[in-house]
């Protein structure tokens, strides 16, 4: 039996408010540690992405989400230092005032899209808040 590289599965979280703000977390841990970015993790086996996507949440949040609608697949085999990864990125809600950074998470914040001029964000989420940005204001 031969054996061949996979890429492994992640999911990311954009949760967001009905004003525009959003949620990142800034990591704590390596790779991008102290970099802001989505909640958002490994897919575990036999685990679906929509179940994954509110898993993280609430690991990383302390957020029960609920997930709104798919953003998109993101499979560029450079956007991990780790190696190939692909996300499945989903918008959700939840309620702001439950927010407590924790598991993975160093610090929890609500920014906006205006925000976002001033700080690097981990990975190709930059990419993908870009994405969001037409998703949500069209």
């Amino acid at each position: 039996m031969s054996y061949h590289k996979k890429p492994s599965l992640t999911v990311d979280i954009f949760i967001y408010d009905d004003k525009n703000n959003f949620i990142l977390i800034k990591r704590k841990n390596d790779p991008y540690k102290d970099c802001w970015a989505f909640p958002g993790g490994f897919v575990e086996y036999g685990e679906t992405v929509e179940n994954a996507a509110r898993r993280e949440a609430k690991e990383e949040t302390s957020i029960d989400v609920e997930l709104t609608k798919l953003v998109g697949v993101y499979s560029d085999p450079d956007r991990d230092p780790r190696g190939h990864t692909v996300t499945v990125v989903f918008l959700a809600k939840g309620n702001f005032d439950d927010r407590k950074a924790d598991d993975d998470a160093k610090d929890i914040d609500i920014f906006s899209f205006e925000d976002l001029k001033n700080i690097d964000l981990a990975f190709d989420h930059g990419e993908i808040i870009k994405d969001i940005y037409k998703l949500v204001n069209n």
